[in-house]
């Protein structure tokens, strides 16, 4: 008889891969979800049937509710990212909303990331979370700064060398779903931009606007060797 999972155990990215959550993607460190719901209403009767799943089981999920739409956001807050109990209740949620009649978009599920260039990032980086009031977390080996909800940018930091302060200081990265990477790619290619590098993909990859300005496309598949 297997064993309950472990409700401590962080997951990652590829464990959730293989939960199938169709509606879910693993951004960072914690589950997102989107839901079209066609009225205020439904999204509102929604929020009220997830809210007494989330009380039954004893984890509570971040929700963002707006007309027509709830986006759905889950952690483990207790150990700083994606357990079973994430799992479980993003299934009952899943079911919640297609019982609704809601349409799921994990399409457009994304989290905005900053990246500062800095030849001392620990000089700076308190500096940065006490502005914010950013949580200071390490993950890939780094330290970086991240909102507690969920809904602001996380902030990471660039080594470079000491040099004069440059015109462009941040850089916008942007996590996406890696089945979306592509289209949105052909899409600011189109809009006059360009590929700079994709030598580092699927990690990333960075793209210029029509001035020169870059950003980077980033997916969590690709790290493990990227990062080695």
């Amino acid at each position: 008889m297997d064993s309950p999972p472990d409700p401590k155990h962080t997951l990652t990215e590829l464990e959730v891969v293989g939960e199938q959550l169709a509606d879910w993607r693993m951004l960072i460190d914690r589950l997102h979800a989107s839901f079209d719901t066609g009225d205020f209403r439904t999204a509102v009767e929604l929020v009220d049937a997830v809210t007494l799943v989330a009380e039954e089981m004893n984890h509570h999920p971040d929700l963002d509710l707006a007309y027509g739409r709830l986006d759905v956001r889950l952690i483990s807050h207790d150990v700083g990212g994606v357990t079973s109990r994430d799992v479980a209740l993003a299934r009952a949620i899943s079911e919640l909303a297609r019982a609704a009649g809601a349409t799921s978009h994990p399409e457009r599920t994304s989290v905005l990331e900053l990246g500062l260039d800095s030849a001392d990032e620990a000089q700076i980086r308190p500096f940065w979370a006490a502005l914010l009031d950013y949580d200071t977390v390490q993950a890939w080996g780094e330290f970086q700064l991240r909102d507690a909800t969920g809904r602001r940018a996380s902030i990471w930091f660039q080594p470079t060398g000491a040099h004069d302060v440059p015109r462009q200081r941040w850089h916008l990265d942007l996590r996406i779903p890696p089945e979306v990477v592509q289209g949105r790619i052909a899409a600011a290619i189109e809009a006059g931009g360009e590929l700079v590098d994709d030598t580092a993909a699927p990690a990333f990859w960075v793209l210029a606007d029509p001035q020169g300005n870059r950003a980077c496309l980033t997916t969590w598949e690709g790290r493990e060797a990227h990062d080695g």
